[in-house]
């Protein structure tokens, strides 16, 4: 299976958006050939915008372009996106609703090296409490580019989730991005797993696994964390009866939150919530820190026996 990273896909996207959409225009903190927003400058000198390490500014400027009837593309690492400059963000852009898209690189502990200075597992929480703000996190190449494409198109703020390590891709070239609509990878009647991001493909590991056991499990990748697909999620779970949510972020605030208040007002059932456990991440190599964290298709597994137990 190929890999590649969301962020290299990003780039790409970006450069033949260009091509398409004169609106576009893209800024960035100073991290053009990590963002992989160097694909579009190298192409449009005159629409990218290099702001510096002043991540209030590049909000605050997308913001003002938006404001004039651009379509721009903030980039920088997730950590400072939404950390950083969550004011501007608040204020600036899903205040107002404007037409700002955040493409937020390098989230996760998948970093790796860099440390937890430069890891953010608190960016689904911070950016799906804000009114008006859609928040995607694609599972892999060609559903970034589909995901970069519709925000395009959208008129509003859009949260893009992006990482920087290289994921296996599970969908064709010619995936049709739906905004708001989960995918069912596989299907299953024991256990509905639930995935968003580069957990997407830990979670099919997963089901192979419990599928060598006999356990039938169901997948689904959830690329819109805001709106999330709610008749999706009630709909699984009234065939299988238990969960779990697998997602490279805290469980405090993120994807198994999201779900867990949709199943609490709609169809509560047993529940297993595959995350970081109220933590900061470390530094080392993302292998080593996703196996620490139990982010993981053993994990994945565990969590699904856990689930299934419960229901009965």
């Amino acid at each position: 299976m190929s890999k590649i990273a969301t962020r290299d896909a990003y780039g790409r996207a970006l450069a033949r958006l260009g091509a398409e959409k004169a609106d576009v225009v893209v800024l960035d903190a100073d991290l053009a050939k990590s963002t992989k927003t160097i694909d579009f400058a190298k192409v449009y000198p005159e629409r990218f915008f290099d702001m510096g390490i002043a991540e209030q500014n590049l909000m605050g400027t997308a913001a003002g372009l938006a404001a004039i009837g651009k379509i721009p593309f903030a980039s920088t690492f997730a950590m400072f996106a939404t950390g950083r400059a969550f004011e501007q963000i608040r204020n600036s852009i899903a205040y107002p609703k404007l037409n700002v898209k955040i493409a937020a690189t390098h989230a996760g502990i998948t970093v790796g090296e860099d440390g937890a200075s430069h890891q953010t597992v608190e960016d689904i929480a911070l950016m799906r409490v804000l009114p008006n703000m859609t928040v995607l996190a694609p599972a892999d190449g060609p559903e970034t580019e589909g995901a970069i494409r519709w925000a395009a198109e959208h008129t509003g703020p859009v949260y893009i989730r992006l990482g920087r390590l290289a994921v296996p891709v599970i969908n064709e070239e010619n995936y049709v991005f739906t905004p708001g609509k989960a995918v069912t990878l596989r299907q299953g009647k024991d256990v509905t797993i639930i995935a968003t991001g580069l957990m997407v493909s830990v979670a099919l590991e997963a089901a192979e696994a419990l599928a060598a056991e006999g356990i039938g499990a169901e997948v689904l990748n959830i690329h819109t964390i805001k709106p999330i697909d709610a008749e999706a999620i009630l709909a699984s779970t009234a065939r299988t009866g238990c969960v779990v949510t697998a997602e490279e972020h805290s469980v405090i605030g993120g994807l198994g939150s999201a779900v867990a208040e949709v199943l609490v007002e709609g169809q509560p059932v047993p529940m297993e919530r595959v995350g970081l456990k109220d933590t900061f991440g470390e530094s080392g190599k993302p292998a080593e820190l996703l196996k620490k964290y139990g982010l993981t298709a053993e994990a994945v597994v565990a969590a699904a026996r856990r689930s299934m137990e419960r229901k009965r």
